[in-house]
Formats: structure tokens, sequence, C-alpha cells
């Protein structure tokens, strides 16, 4: 329990000084847009879970991809992995909040309500979650996800 905490705790500060780090704010009406193309990526990806598209997940997420869970820290290659061994019924997101660092860094957070499976385990619940969607080569790509269930 403590091991994937610190590793959480790690991560958080390794990538803070560039969420602090200063860039020219958006737009107010860009901004609009660019929270809903965040939010619609994040849907996207979990659609692509849901419906084991390995390779549509793929190509959402950035090659150096990581995860961070209760369970452990995984890589792109650990999520296809899992995909397999999951049955996500049904999800629903709520509290929707995405804001953008830097012009090309968006961070959103979310509860996430499932209804699902992992290893023949019933997993459903409402988990706290968060996502880094970073611009790479003019596209923006899945960075970093964490989620943990909430009590």
């Amino acid at each position: 329990m403590k091991k994937p905490f610190i590793l959480y705790c790690i991560t958080l500060i390794a990538i803070a000084p560039v969420c602090f780090s200063q860039g020219k704010p958006a737009k107010a009406g860009k901004s609009a847009a660019n929270e809903s193309m965040v939010g619609d990526l994040e849907k996207s990806a979990w659609e692509a879970y849901k419906n084991k598209q390995a390779d549509a997940f793929k190509a959402l997420m950035s090659k150096d991809y990581y995860g961070v869970y209760p369970e452990g820290m995984k890589t792109l290659d650990t999520e296809l992995a899992d995909m397999a061994k999951s049955d996500l019924r049904d999800y629903s997101f709520s509290d929707v909040k995405v804001v953008f660092p830097h012009p090309k860094m968006a961070v959103m957070t979310y509860k996430a309500k499932v209804q699902a499976t992992a290893d023949g385990k019933d997993i459903s619940g409402t988990y706290n979650c968060g996502s880094i969607w970073i611009q790479q080569g003019g596209k923006w790509v899945g960075a970093f996800h964490s989620e943990a269930k909430t009590q």
C-alpha cells in the first residue's frame, strides 16, 4: 500500500514543474472548445478500452504513457494486456474539470462511475480519476492516467 502511494507522489512531484510552468493563457472562446475536445478524447479512450479496441486505444495514447493505480504502475503495453482481462460494461463521468497549465498540456479530473470486472473480480464503484493529455506532433495524446476508488 505504501509503495504505490510513494510512486504516485514521486510522479506528481516530477510533473509539477511542467504543470506550473508559465505559458500563454488560453483565450476564453478557445478554452471551452479545448475542454470539450479533451473530454471527447478521454471518452474515446474509455470506449476503446470498453470495446477492447487495442489499436484505437493505442492510437490515442503517447508511446511514453504511464498509469498509476492502487495495484501499481502501468505502461501502455500493460494497459493493453489488462484490457484483455477486463470487462468494462458501463461507465459515466461527473464533476469533470479540464485546465490547461500550458497550451500543449491539459489536466482533466473527474469521477467515473464504473460497472466492471478485472481478472474475474467485481471492481464496480466510483473512482476519482485524473488524466494528462499533451500535444505531440500536432496531435493530442494521453500521457498519464490515474484512478483511485472512493471509499
